[in-house]
Protein backbone atom coordinates (compact mmCIF):
# COMPACT_ATOMS: atom_id res chain seq x y z
CA UNK A 1 0.00 0.00 0.00
CA UNK A 2 2.20 2.42 -1.18
CA UNK A 3 0.83 5.83 -0.81
CA UNK A 4 3.20 8.35 -2.77
CA UNK A 5 3.45 6.15 -5.74
CA UNK A 6 1.09 6.53 -8.69
CA UNK A 7 -1.10 3.94 -10.78
CA UNK A 8 -0.62 2.90 -14.47
CA UNK A 9 -3.64 3.35 -16.80
CA UNK A 10 -6.43 0.96 -18.04
CA UNK A 11 -6.92 0.51 -21.43
CA UNK A 12 -9.71 -1.50 -23.09
CA UNK A 13 -11.31 -2.64 -25.96
CA UNK A 14 -14.23 -4.95 -27.91
CA UNK A 15 -14.71 -5.47 -31.16
CA UNK A 16 -18.71 -7.00 -32.44
CA UNK A 17 -19.32 -8.14 -35.95
CA UNK A 18 -22.89 -7.58 -35.22
CA UNK A 19 -24.57 -4.15 -33.40
CA UNK A 20 -24.65 -5.47 -29.51
CA UNK A 21 -24.48 -3.56 -26.13
CA UNK A 22 -20.13 -2.60 -26.14
CA UNK A 23 -20.85 0.18 -23.87
CA UNK A 24 -22.42 -2.25 -20.80
CA UNK A 25 -18.95 -4.58 -21.89
CA UNK A 26 -16.66 -1.67 -22.04
CA UNK A 27 -18.02 -0.44 -18.71
CA UNK A 28 -17.79 -3.42 -16.90
CA UNK A 29 -14.36 -4.10 -18.60
CA UNK A 30 -13.14 -0.57 -17.24
CA UNK A 31 -14.73 -1.14 -13.48
CA UNK A 32 -12.39 -4.48 -13.22
CA UNK A 33 -9.68 -1.97 -14.59
CA UNK A 34 -10.46 0.65 -11.72
CA UNK A 35 -7.20 -0.29 -10.01
CA UNK A 36 -4.96 1.27 -12.70
CA UNK A 37 -6.59 5.03 -12.79
CA UNK A 38 -9.08 6.63 -10.76
CA UNK A 39 -8.64 10.41 -12.18
CA UNK A 40 -10.37 9.93 -15.04
CA UNK A 41 -12.13 7.49 -17.46
CA UNK A 42 -13.82 7.45 -20.51
CA UNK A 43 -16.01 5.34 -23.20
CA UNK A 44 -15.67 5.83 -26.92
CA UNK A 45 -18.23 3.88 -29.29
CA UNK A 46 -18.62 3.29 -32.71
CA UNK A 47 -21.84 2.49 -34.14
CA UNK A 48 -21.45 2.02 -38.34
CA UNK A 49 -18.67 4.82 -38.35
CA UNK A 50 -20.66 7.03 -36.10
CA UNK A 51 -18.21 7.77 -32.58
CA UNK A 52 -20.28 9.01 -29.94
CA UNK A 53 -17.86 9.33 -26.94
CA UNK A 54 -18.12 10.66 -23.06
CA UNK A 55 -15.39 11.15 -20.67
CA UNK A 56 -14.82 13.17 -17.26
CA UNK A 57 -12.91 13.17 -14.19
CA UNK A 58 -13.63 10.44 -11.68
CA UNK A 59 -14.37 6.71 -11.10
CA UNK A 60 -16.11 4.47 -13.57
CA UNK A 61 -19.27 4.05 -11.57
CA UNK A 62 -19.52 7.76 -10.94
CA UNK A 63 -19.17 8.86 -13.97
CA UNK A 64 -21.05 6.45 -16.39
CA UNK A 65 -24.34 6.84 -15.13
CA UNK A 66 -27.43 4.74 -16.12
CA UNK A 67 -28.27 7.71 -18.13
CA UNK A 68 -24.95 8.00 -19.94
CA UNK A 69 -24.45 4.50 -20.40
CA UNK A 70 -27.85 4.64 -22.35
CA UNK A 71 -27.08 8.04 -24.43
CA UNK A 72 -23.75 6.10 -25.77
CA UNK A 73 -26.02 3.28 -27.03
CA UNK A 74 -25.45 0.24 -28.60
CA UNK A 75 -22.50 -0.18 -31.42
CA UNK A 76 -20.13 -2.79 -32.85
CA UNK A 77 -16.73 -1.52 -31.78
CA UNK A 78 -15.81 0.43 -28.47
CA UNK A 79 -12.54 1.41 -26.54
CA UNK A 80 -12.11 2.66 -22.82
CA UNK A 81 -9.58 3.91 -20.88
CA UNK A 82 -9.06 4.62 -16.96
CA UNK A 83 -6.48 7.15 -16.29
CA UNK A 84 -3.60 8.48 -13.62
CA UNK A 85 -1.89 10.50 -15.56
CA UNK A 86 1.93 11.04 -15.55
CA UNK A 87 2.21 13.95 -17.98
CA UNK A 88 -0.61 16.41 -18.05
CA UNK A 89 -2.48 17.86 -15.81
CA UNK A 90 -5.77 15.99 -13.82
CA UNK A 91 -7.99 18.19 -16.26
CA UNK A 92 -11.19 16.75 -18.37
CA UNK A 93 -9.33 17.62 -21.53
CA UNK A 94 -6.56 15.07 -20.75
CA UNK A 95 -9.02 12.28 -20.68
CA UNK A 96 -9.02 9.51 -22.48
CA UNK A 97 -9.74 8.07 -25.16
CA UNK A 98 -8.74 10.92 -27.52
CA UNK A 99 -11.15 11.04 -30.41
CA UNK A 100 -9.68 12.65 -33.79
CA UNK A 101 -11.54 13.78 -36.39
CA UNK A 102 -9.59 14.18 -40.20
CA UNK A 103 -9.91 13.75 -44.00
CA UNK A 104 -9.04 9.72 -43.86
CA UNK A 105 -11.48 9.32 -41.27
CA UNK A 106 -12.19 9.15 -37.74
CA UNK A 107 -9.86 7.93 -34.60
CA UNK A 108 -10.26 6.94 -30.98
CA UNK A 109 -7.36 6.24 -29.20
CA UNK A 110 -6.53 5.15 -25.81
CA UNK A 111 -3.45 4.77 -24.39
CA UNK A 112 -1.43 3.44 -21.31
CA UNK A 113 2.20 4.51 -20.82
CA UNK A 114 4.77 7.27 -21.42
CA UNK A 115 6.63 8.43 -24.43
CA UNK A 116 10.21 9.19 -23.77
CA UNK A 117 10.76 11.29 -26.77
CA UNK A 118 7.54 13.21 -26.90
CA UNK A 119 8.91 16.45 -25.90
CA UNK A 120 10.68 16.28 -28.85
CA UNK A 121 7.83 14.80 -31.33
CA UNK A 122 5.34 17.74 -29.70
CA UNK A 123 7.66 20.64 -30.44
CA UNK A 124 8.31 19.38 -34.57
CA UNK A 125 4.71 18.72 -35.05
CA UNK A 126 4.04 22.16 -32.91
CA UNK A 127 6.47 24.09 -35.15
CA UNK A 128 4.25 22.38 -38.32
CA UNK A 129 1.12 24.14 -36.93
CA UNK A 130 -0.48 21.36 -35.21
CA UNK A 131 -2.10 22.64 -31.88
CA UNK A 132 -2.13 20.25 -29.29
CA UNK A 133 -5.76 20.66 -26.62
CA UNK A 134 -4.07 18.69 -23.94
CA UNK A 135 -1.19 18.21 -22.07
CA UNK A 136 -0.88 14.59 -22.58
CA UNK A 137 1.39 12.70 -24.68
CA UNK A 138 -1.41 10.45 -25.68
CA UNK A 139 -2.23 13.31 -27.72
CA UNK A 140 1.63 12.98 -29.73
CA UNK A 141 0.58 9.31 -30.55
CA UNK A 142 -2.55 10.40 -32.72
CA UNK A 143 -1.08 13.48 -34.47
CA UNK A 144 1.71 11.05 -35.46
CA UNK A 145 -0.80 8.35 -36.80
CA UNK A 146 -3.27 11.05 -38.58
CA UNK A 147 0.12 12.40 -40.22
CA UNK A 148 0.98 9.04 -41.30
CA UNK A 149 -2.62 7.97 -42.30
CA UNK A 150 -2.82 10.18 -45.38
CA UNK A 151 -0.31 8.89 -47.01
CA UNK A 152 -0.96 5.55 -45.68
CA UNK A 153 -3.34 2.65 -47.30
CA UNK A 154 -4.57 1.77 -44.37
CA UNK A 155 -5.20 2.50 -40.50
CA UNK A 156 -3.27 -0.13 -39.68
CA UNK A 157 -0.52 0.89 -41.84
CA UNK A 158 -0.72 3.96 -40.28
CA UNK A 159 -0.18 3.00 -36.46
CA UNK A 160 2.64 0.30 -38.20
CA UNK A 161 4.45 3.91 -39.65
CA UNK A 162 3.56 5.53 -36.38
CA UNK A 163 5.54 2.98 -34.32
CA UNK A 164 8.91 4.28 -36.39
CA UNK A 165 8.53 7.53 -34.98
CA UNK A 166 7.22 6.89 -30.90
CA UNK A 167 9.83 5.62 -28.27
CA UNK A 168 9.13 4.79 -24.84
CA UNK A 169 6.31 2.99 -23.29
CA UNK A 170 3.08 2.32 -25.22
CA UNK A 171 0.08 -0.13 -24.66
CA UNK A 172 -2.56 1.10 -27.21
CA UNK A 173 -6.46 0.73 -28.08
CA UNK A 174 -6.89 2.39 -31.16
CA UNK A 175 -11.02 2.50 -32.94
CA UNK A 176 -11.23 3.27 -36.55
CA UNK A 177 -14.90 3.32 -38.46
CA UNK A 178 -14.40 0.12 -39.06
CA UNK A 179 -11.43 -1.73 -37.09
CA UNK A 180 -10.05 -2.05 -33.58
CA UNK A 181 -6.05 -2.44 -33.29
CA UNK A 182 -4.30 -3.48 -30.19
CA UNK A 183 -0.44 -2.19 -30.16
CA UNK A 184 2.63 -2.98 -27.77
CA UNK A 185 5.42 -0.96 -27.68
CA UNK A 186 9.06 -3.31 -28.79
CA UNK A 187 10.07 -3.46 -25.05
CA UNK A 188 6.40 -4.67 -23.93
CA UNK A 189 6.90 -2.44 -20.56
CA UNK A 190 2.81 -2.40 -19.99
CA UNK A 191 0.87 -5.59 -20.33
CA UNK A 192 -1.65 -6.28 -23.31
CA UNK A 193 -3.72 -8.97 -23.90
CA UNK A 194 -6.71 -10.19 -25.74
CA UNK A 195 -9.71 -12.82 -25.76
CA UNK A 196 -12.87 -13.76 -26.94
CA UNK A 197 -16.34 -14.16 -25.69
CA UNK A 198 -18.42 -17.00 -26.50
CA UNK A 199 -20.38 -15.33 -29.38
CA UNK A 200 -17.45 -14.57 -30.91
CA UNK A 201 -16.63 -10.60 -29.85
CA UNK A 202 -12.72 -10.16 -29.49
CA UNK A 203 -11.88 -8.08 -26.35
CA UNK A 204 -8.67 -6.60 -25.91
CA UNK A 205 -7.35 -5.23 -22.08
CA UNK A 206 -4.54 -4.42 -20.14
CA UNK A 207 -5.03 -7.08 -17.94
CA UNK A 208 -6.84 -10.42 -18.13
CA UNK A 209 -9.27 -9.68 -14.99
CA UNK A 210 -10.81 -7.41 -17.43
CA UNK A 211 -11.52 -10.16 -19.65
CA UNK A 212 -12.62 -12.54 -16.92
CA UNK A 213 -15.41 -9.52 -15.78
CA UNK A 214 -16.65 -9.22 -19.21
CA UNK A 215 -17.11 -13.14 -19.55
CA UNK A 216 -14.24 -13.46 -22.35
CA UNK A 217 -11.93 -16.51 -22.73
CA UNK A 218 -7.93 -15.40 -22.83
CA UNK A 219 -6.56 -15.62 -25.75
CA UNK A 220 -3.28 -14.30 -25.54
CA UNK A 221 -0.84 -11.41 -24.23
CA UNK A 222 -0.21 -9.30 -27.26
CA UNK A 223 4.11 -9.82 -28.26
CA UNK A 224 6.08 -6.81 -27.97
CA UNK A 225 6.10 -4.89 -30.88
CA UNK A 226 2.72 -6.40 -31.86
CA UNK A 227 -0.57 -4.92 -33.98
CA UNK A 228 -3.28 -6.83 -34.03
CA UNK A 229 -6.10 -5.94 -35.82
CA UNK A 230 -9.59 -7.05 -35.19
CA UNK A 231 -12.15 -6.41 -37.94
CA UNK A 232 -15.18 -8.15 -39.78
CA UNK A 233 -12.46 -10.37 -41.30
CA UNK A 234 -11.45 -11.66 -37.95
CA UNK A 235 -7.82 -11.03 -36.44
CA UNK A 236 -4.78 -10.67 -38.22
CA UNK A 237 -1.72 -9.20 -36.59
CA UNK A 238 1.31 -6.81 -38.04
CA UNK A 239 4.79 -8.34 -36.29
CA UNK A 240 7.02 -5.71 -38.43
CA UNK A 241 8.30 -4.77 -34.99
CA UNK A 242 8.19 -7.48 -32.78
CA UNK A 243 11.82 -9.00 -31.92
CA UNK A 244 13.55 -5.60 -32.42
CA UNK A 245 14.52 -5.73 -28.91
CA UNK A 246 14.51 -7.69 -25.85
CA UNK A 247 11.41 -7.37 -23.99
CA UNK A 248 11.74 -5.67 -20.18
CA UNK A 249 7.60 -5.70 -18.81
CA UNK A 250 7.76 -3.29 -15.60
CA UNK A 251 8.38 -5.37 -12.67
CA UNK A 252 6.59 -3.43 -10.82
CA UNK A 253 3.45 -4.71 -12.64
CA UNK A 254 3.75 -7.67 -10.82
CA UNK A 255 4.74 -6.30 -7.29
CA UNK A 256 2.01 -3.99 -7.27
CA UNK A 257 -0.06 -2.28 -10.02
CA UNK A 258 -1.92 -5.26 -11.21
CA UNK A 259 -4.61 -7.39 -9.60
CA UNK A 260 -3.85 -10.48 -7.57
CA UNK A 261 -6.05 -12.30 -10.00
CA UNK A 262 -4.52 -11.19 -13.14
CA UNK A 263 -1.90 -13.27 -15.52
CA UNK A 264 0.45 -11.31 -17.63
CA UNK A 265 2.94 -12.57 -19.81
CA UNK A 266 1.88 -15.99 -19.22
CA UNK A 267 2.88 -15.55 -15.51
CA UNK A 268 0.39 -15.19 -12.08
CA UNK A 269 0.48 -11.93 -10.42
CA UNK A 270 -0.40 -13.67 -7.20
CA UNK A 271 1.77 -16.63 -7.74
CA UNK A 272 4.82 -13.78 -8.68
CA UNK A 273 3.75 -11.86 -4.76
CA UNK A 274 3.90 -14.90 -3.16
CA UNK A 275 7.48 -15.94 -4.78
CA UNK A 276 8.60 -12.19 -3.74
CA UNK A 277 7.60 -12.98 0.24
CA UNK A 278 9.32 -16.54 -0.04
CA UNK A 279 12.49 -14.20 -1.31
CA UNK A 280 11.90 -11.93 1.31
CA UNK A 281 12.44 -14.46 3.81
CA UNK A 282 15.64 -16.35 2.41
CA UNK A 283 17.02 -12.93 2.08
CA UNK A 284 15.70 -11.50 5.42
CA UNK A 285 14.63 -14.27 8.10
CA UNK A 286 13.99 -12.41 11.72
CA UNK A 287 12.32 -14.25 14.80
CA UNK A 288 8.94 -13.34 15.11
CA UNK A 289 5.51 -14.02 16.14
CA UNK A 290 3.14 -12.88 13.24
CA UNK A 291 3.47 -11.76 9.55
CA UNK A 292 0.88 -9.27 8.14
CA UNK A 293 0.15 -7.52 5.24
CA UNK A 294 -0.03 -4.23 4.30
CA UNK A 295 -3.93 -4.27 2.18
CA UNK A 296 -4.27 -4.73 -0.71
CA UNK A 297 -0.34 -5.39 -2.53
CA UNK A 298 1.01 -6.79 0.99
CA UNK A 299 -1.05 -9.54 1.27
CA UNK A 300 -0.06 -12.05 -0.79
CA UNK A 301 3.51 -11.32 -0.66
CA UNK A 302 3.03 -11.73 3.09
CA UNK A 303 1.40 -15.16 2.66
CA UNK A 304 4.68 -15.90 0.89
CA UNK A 305 7.10 -15.14 3.61
CA UNK A 306 4.74 -16.82 6.56
CA UNK A 307 5.02 -19.86 3.98
CA UNK A 308 8.67 -20.14 3.53
CA UNK A 309 9.73 -18.43 7.07
CA UNK A 310 7.06 -20.77 8.91
CA UNK A 311 5.98 -17.95 10.80
CA UNK A 312 2.01 -17.86 11.39
CA UNK A 313 0.49 -15.23 8.74
CA UNK A 314 -2.68 -13.56 10.26
CA UNK A 315 -4.94 -10.32 9.07
CA UNK A 316 -3.20 -7.71 10.78
CA UNK A 317 -5.25 -4.36 9.02
CA UNK A 318 -8.96 -4.47 8.51
CA UNK A 319 -9.16 -1.70 5.23
CA UNK A 320 -12.17 0.53 4.84
CA UNK A 321 -12.82 -0.13 1.57
CA UNK A 322 -15.30 2.82 0.50
CA UNK A 323 -12.08 5.32 0.72
CA UNK A 324 -9.83 5.22 -2.83
CA UNK A 325 -6.18 4.55 -2.95
CA UNK A 326 -4.49 7.25 -0.87
CA UNK A 327 -2.14 8.28 -3.27
CA UNK A 328 -4.26 9.71 -5.52
CA UNK A 329 -4.91 13.07 -3.16
CA UNK A 330 -3.75 16.61 -3.94
CA UNK A 331 -1.34 16.86 -0.91
CA UNK A 332 0.78 15.11 1.52
CA UNK A 333 -1.18 16.19 4.75
CA UNK A 334 -4.65 14.85 2.81
CA UNK A 335 -2.72 11.65 2.46
CA UNK A 336 -1.43 11.27 6.16
CA UNK A 337 -5.01 12.09 7.39
CA UNK A 338 -6.58 9.51 5.17
CA UNK A 339 -4.06 6.69 6.30
CA UNK A 340 -6.21 7.25 9.91
CA UNK A 341 -9.65 6.26 8.32
CA UNK A 342 -8.34 3.62 5.80
CA UNK A 343 -6.78 1.22 8.09
CA UNK A 344 -6.83 -0.21 11.17
CA UNK A 345 -5.44 -2.78 13.35
CA UNK A 346 -6.75 -5.91 14.80
CA UNK A 347 -5.14 -5.58 17.99
CA UNK A 348 -5.54 -8.89 18.68
CA UNK A 349 -3.78 -10.17 16.44
CA UNK A 350 -0.79 -7.93 17.21
CA UNK A 351 -0.88 -6.98 21.05
CA UNK A 352 2.25 -8.36 23.01
CA UNK A 353 3.81 -10.22 19.03
CA UNK A 354 6.87 -9.59 17.21
CA UNK A 355 5.19 -8.92 14.27
CA UNK A 356 6.77 -9.13 10.62
CA UNK A 357 5.07 -6.42 8.40
CA UNK A 358 4.88 -6.61 4.51
CA UNK A 359 4.42 -3.69 1.86
CA UNK A 360 5.33 -3.19 -1.72
CA UNK A 361 7.36 -0.39 -1.63
CA UNK A 362 8.42 2.59 0.50
CA UNK A 363 8.39 5.92 -1.53
CA UNK A 364 8.90 8.90 0.89
CA UNK A 365 8.58 6.68 4.15
CA UNK A 366 5.89 8.96 5.53
CA UNK A 367 3.38 6.44 5.27
CA UNK A 368 5.14 3.39 6.33
CA UNK A 369 5.98 5.69 9.69
CA UNK A 370 1.75 6.53 9.63
CA UNK A 371 1.32 2.71 9.76
CA UNK A 372 4.37 1.36 12.13
CA UNK A 373 2.82 3.93 14.35
CA UNK A 374 -0.59 2.02 14.77
CA UNK A 375 1.28 -1.21 14.91
CA UNK A 376 2.59 0.26 17.96
CA UNK A 377 -0.84 2.10 19.39
CA UNK A 378 -2.24 -1.55 19.09
CA UNK A 379 0.43 -3.16 21.33
CA UNK A 380 3.02 -4.74 18.97
CA UNK A 381 6.03 -5.54 20.83
CA UNK A 382 8.74 -5.46 17.84
CA UNK A 383 7.75 -3.90 13.89
CA UNK A 384 9.68 -5.69 11.21
CA UNK A 385 9.14 -4.35 8.10
CA UNK A 386 10.16 -6.48 4.92
CA UNK A 387 9.17 -5.05 1.24
CA UNK A 388 8.72 -6.84 -1.36
CA UNK A 389 10.63 -4.18 -4.04
CA UNK A 390 14.19 -2.96 -3.89
CA UNK A 391 14.83 0.58 -2.87
CA UNK A 392 13.42 3.39 -5.16
CA UNK A 393 16.75 5.76 -6.15
CA UNK A 394 16.12 6.71 -9.93
CA UNK A 395 12.95 7.99 -11.28
CA UNK A 396 10.84 6.50 -13.98
CA UNK A 397 10.04 6.95 -17.62
CA UNK A 398 7.56 4.76 -18.77
CA UNK A 399 4.66 5.53 -17.17
CA UNK A 400 5.01 5.27 -13.20
CA UNK A 401 5.10 8.56 -11.35
CA UNK A 402 8.38 8.73 -9.97
CA UNK A 403 9.42 11.79 -11.69
CA UNK A 404 12.97 12.47 -9.60
CA UNK A 405 15.52 11.55 -6.85
CA UNK A 406 14.46 14.42 -4.45
CA UNK A 407 11.50 12.79 -2.79
CA UNK A 408 12.46 9.03 -2.68
CA UNK A 409 13.94 8.34 0.47
CA UNK A 410 16.21 5.97 0.18
CA UNK A 411 18.46 8.58 -2.21
CA UNK A 412 18.14 10.06 0.94
CA UNK A 413 19.11 7.45 3.75
CA UNK A 414 20.73 4.32 4.64
CA UNK A 415 18.82 1.10 5.32
CA UNK A 416 19.28 1.59 9.35
CA UNK A 417 18.33 5.52 8.47
CA UNK A 418 15.18 4.55 7.15
CA UNK A 419 14.15 2.11 9.79
CA UNK A 420 14.81 4.68 12.56
CA UNK A 421 12.96 7.16 10.57
CA UNK A 422 9.95 5.27 10.04
CA UNK A 423 10.32 3.52 13.62
CA UNK A 424 10.52 -0.09 12.47
CA UNK A 425 12.92 -2.69 14.46
CA UNK A 426 14.60 -3.94 11.23
CA UNK A 427 14.56 -3.26 7.58
CA UNK A 428 14.76 -5.15 4.62
CA UNK A 429 13.94 -5.09 1.14
CA UNK A 430 13.95 -7.30 -1.70
CA UNK A 431 17.27 -7.21 -3.86
CA UNK A 432 17.08 -6.63 -6.91
CA UNK A 433 18.43 -9.85 -8.58
CA UNK A 434 15.51 -11.95 -6.32
CA UNK A 435 12.82 -8.96 -8.15
CA UNK A 436 13.97 -10.49 -11.66
CA UNK A 437 13.27 -14.17 -10.77
CA UNK A 438 9.86 -13.31 -9.08
CA UNK A 439 7.92 -13.69 -12.29
CA UNK A 440 8.98 -17.01 -14.92
CA UNK A 441 6.75 -16.47 -17.65
CA UNK A 442 6.10 -19.17 -20.90
CA UNK A 443 7.36 -16.07 -23.07
CA UNK A 444 10.72 -15.98 -21.09
CA UNK A 445 9.77 -11.87 -20.44
CA UNK A 446 13.22 -9.80 -18.98
CA UNK A 447 12.06 -7.08 -17.00
CA UNK A 448 12.54 -3.43 -16.80
CA UNK A 449 14.18 -2.82 -12.97
CA UNK A 450 15.56 0.72 -13.95
CA UNK A 451 13.65 2.43 -11.15
CA UNK A 452 15.63 0.58 -8.66
CA UNK A 453 19.32 0.18 -10.57
CA UNK A 454 19.41 2.55 -12.83
CA UNK A 455 19.53 0.18 -16.05
CA UNK A 456 17.55 1.95 -18.58
CA UNK A 457 16.16 -0.21 -21.75
CA UNK A 458 15.68 3.04 -23.68
CA UNK A 459 17.27 6.04 -24.07
CA UNK A 460 16.41 8.70 -21.28
CA UNK A 461 14.54 12.02 -22.40
CA UNK A 462 16.63 14.53 -22.85
CA UNK A 463 14.76 16.80 -20.40
CA UNK A 464 14.31 14.30 -18.29
CA UNK A 465 12.21 16.33 -15.25
CA UNK A 466 8.28 15.97 -15.78
CA UNK A 467 5.82 18.15 -13.82
CA UNK A 468 2.24 16.49 -14.49
CA UNK A 469 0.66 19.46 -13.27
CA UNK A 470 1.84 22.19 -15.75
CA UNK A 471 2.60 22.29 -18.79
CA UNK A 472 6.34 24.30 -19.85
CA UNK A 473 7.12 25.74 -22.89
CA UNK A 474 10.56 24.67 -23.56
CA UNK A 475 13.90 27.25 -23.39
CA UNK A 476 14.16 27.19 -27.16
CA UNK A 477 10.74 28.03 -27.72
CA UNK A 478 11.01 30.72 -25.72
CA UNK A 479 13.68 32.17 -26.99
CA UNK A 480 11.97 31.73 -30.46
CA UNK A 481 9.21 33.65 -28.90
CA UNK A 482 11.58 36.95 -27.35
CA UNK A 483 13.13 36.97 -31.04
Amino acid sequence: MNNSLREECGVFGVFSAERSDVTSTAYYGLFALQHRGQESCGIAVNDDGAICAYKDIGLVNDVFTPEIIERLGEGNIAVGHVRYGTTGANERSNAQPILVNHIKGKMALAHNGNLVNSGELRRELELQGSIFHTTSDTEVISYIITKERLSAPSIEEAVNRALYKIKGAYSLVIMSPSKLIAVRDENGFRPLCYGETDDGRYVVASESCALDAVGARFVRDIKPGEIVVFDKNGVRTIEEHCGKTDCSLCVFEYIYFARPDSVIDGCSVHSARLRAGAFLALEHPVQADVVIGVPDSGLDAAIGYSKQSGIPYEIGFIKNKYIGRTFISPGQKSREDKVRIKLNTVSEVVKGKRVVMIDDSIVRGTTSARIVKLLREAGAKEVHMRVSAPPFVNPCYYGTDIDSRENLIACKHTVDEIAEIIGVDSLGYLSVASVKQIAKGINGSGYCTACFDGNYPTEIPKSPKKNRFETKISENLKKEEKE
